[in-house]
């Protein structure tokens, strides 16, 4: 059997995740389809990709010739037959299983029998939503990290069945975008998150407790275990409602208490203070530099001081 090489690659859904995924592709020398998931003009996923290779650009971290190779390996589009040649579809949309099994669904009447079909989930399991293109066996998860362009990491899921060759071609393609491929047998979060999940929670409850305030507890955990970010300010980059939403599902599947959502956490969802892309999370990022949110130590001990007797 020819060994699979991915010569050409396919990524659906042009939101934050989907064009940095393009944009490190494209940059690869990978011929690129970037194909729009919702309604609207994939111009607007190719000009977020543009804005990103300018400000790396700005900043020295690439040539001019790096910038025109990439945009002449890029082609924004909403046909999904543009895909029909890929060797790799990586799929990056709304985190939702039906909606990820419908889209494999389609895409398997339209691309070829070789091709891969790969999933960005963080939460979802890889053989359920295999389940909708009928191709397990080269059906992989390729979890990237957000900003795609700056972090090294793609977890690298397989279920038993997943063709070895499936596997191989993914580390050399996740090679090739300059990452490193850490495989990991498919499971609910996958590695990172059954980890970094109970520690982010754990932050919170601490929190939650008064056992210190939001910029001490981050300080700590910079300054005593040498973490580049705090958990609190991690939380809110990644989104509160997506690690409310990680914490519910891995609780559901596991029912382990390290994995029960805070009710703090479950009140700022609710009252939309969703983290840095609302402005409000733990911190208030509405000031330079962001400072603790004066709403959450409300909600804590109805804004007593914490240095009090």
């Amino acid at each position: 059997m020819k060994q699979l090489e991915i010569a050409k690659a396919g990524v659906v859904g042009a939101g934050l995740m989907g064009t940095g995924i393009a944009e490190v592709c494209a940059l690869a020398g990978l011929p690129t389809v970037l194909v729009k998931a919702t309604d609207g003009d994939p111009q607007a996923g190719l000009d977020r990709v543009k804005k990103s290779l300018e400000r790396r650009l700005s900043r020295g971290k690439l040539t001019e010739q790096d910038v025109a190779r990439a945009l002449e390996n890029l082609t924004a589009t909403a046909d999904r037959d543009a895909l029909a040649d890929a060797d790799l579809i990586i799929e990056s949309i709304v985190e939702d299983l039906a909606t990820k099994q419908a889209l494999f669904a389609d895409l398997a009447a339209r691309v070829p029998a070789h091709a891969v079909f790969a999933s960005n989930t963080s939460t979802l399991r890889i053989r359920d939503i295999a389940d909708g293109g009928g191709r397990p066996e080269r059906t992989i998860g390729l979890h990237f990290f957000s900003p795609v362009p700056a972090m090294s990491l793609v977890e690298l899921a397989h279920l038993p069945e997943t063709a070895a060759g499936v596997v191989a071609a993914a580390e050399a393609f996740v090679a090739k975008l300059g990452k490193t491929a850490i495989p990991v047998l498919d499971s609910t979060g996958f590695m990172v998150n059954r980890l970094l999940v109970p520690y982010l929670l754990n932050a919170i409850q601490a929190y939650s407790e008064g056992l210190a305030g939001a910029d001490q507890i981050d300080d700590a955990m910079k300054l005593g275990c040498g973490h580049p970010v705090g958990p609190l300010a991690l939380a809110d980059l990644i989104g509160l409602d997506v690690v409310y939403a990680m914490a519910k599902l891995l609780y559901r599947d596991f029912g382990e208490a390290r994995y029960r959502p805070p009710a703090l956490l479950r009140r700022l969802v609710q009252d939309g203070h969703l983290g840095k892309k609302t402005r409000l999370g733990f911190f208030d990022y509405s000031t330079r530099p962001a400072v603790p949110n004066a709403q959450v130590w409300e909600l804590i001990c109805g804004g007593k001081d914490r240095n009090a007797a």
